[in-house]
């Protein structure tokens, strides 16, 4: 049996699905929510790429360079994203991605009126989260990772897909940027790769929650937790114990929400979870 250690060793031939792939200086469609891998050539030094003004994870495969970008929910269908890509020589250039549509699952759901919509009183908390979480999602360091796959960072029967898309007492809500794992209550959650925490706290719609930076703008979130059993600045390894499964947070029952960033845009966390 293939141990989680290795698993994490795989080359990137395990990101199949929903990465769009190219050929050097072939055009990249990608759809929302995925991710867009742009083969950049072979370079003897290493480059940098951005997608509006944010910097892109660049890792080396097999003697050339490739750029990987996330795909926003919000970007519209047909619409062309620019990445430009700085050499080590001082070129620049400017490498289009075309935004495919993607259907998305639709849930209804009918809820405590309490349970809809934000008291008044909440809302400059909610407001001040969700700068901070903005930011938090911004964070960019050199070092990029090992590897691409990430552990399933709990056991259990995976539930609101990423992209799902909810009208809560008859009003649209923004689409779900993670993927709900249902556990017990109490069950151990596992770093999904090895990665610093950058964030725990406790927030309005989230819980507790952590996160984890993988390096070159790769993070992952970890959120309706019962408990956080690390801190900010700790040094995790892959599948090391960082909470457990809770309701804490705006929830109808126990599950974990795990949501997976890059470049600050949530993209399917499926892509990247070992088979």
């Amino acid at each position: 049996m293939t141990t989680r250690r290795s698993l994490l060793l795989l080359a990137p031939a395990l990101l199949l699905a929903g990465v769009a792939r190219s050929a050097p200086d072939a055009p990249v469609v990608a759809a929302q929510g995925r991710v867009a891998r742009l083969r950049l050539g072979a370079a003897g030094q290493a480059l940098k790429a951005y997608l509006d003004g944010r910097r892109l994870l660049v890792r080396r495969e097999r003697g050339e360079w490739v750029a990987l970008a996330g795909i926003p929910l919000t970007a519209k269908a047909g619409s062309k994203l620019s990445v430009e890509v700085a050499y080590a020589d001082g070129r620049r250039e400017v490498r289009p991605v075309r935004v495919a549509g993607k259907r998305y699952p639709t849930q209804r759901l009918t809820v405590a009126p309490d349970q809809a919509v934000l008291p008044p009183e909440q809302l400059p908390r909610y407001e001040q989260e969700r700068e901070h979480l903005r930011q938090v999602s911004q964070t960019f360091t050199e070092e990029g990772p090992a590897s691409l796959a990430l552990l399933q960072p709990v056991e259990g029967r995976r539930s609101g897909s990423f992209g799902l898309r909810r009208i809560v007492n008859g009003m649209a809500r923004n689409p779900h940027t993670g993927l709900d794992i249902v556990a017990p209550e109490g069950t151990p959650i596992r770093a999904a790769a090895p990665g610093r925490v950058i964030d725990t706290g406790d927030y309005l719609f989230l819980g507790r929650t952590l996160v984890l930076d993988h390096g070159q703008g790769l993070l992952s979130l970890y959120a309706h937790l019962s408990a956080v059993d690390a801190a900010a600045g700790d040094t995790l390894a892959a599948g090391a114990a960082i909470g457990k499964v809770g309701t804490t947070g705006r929830v109808t029952g126990a599950h974990l929400h795990f949501a997976v960033y890059l470049n600050a845009v949530a993209v399917d966390p499926a892509i990247f979870l070992t088979p």
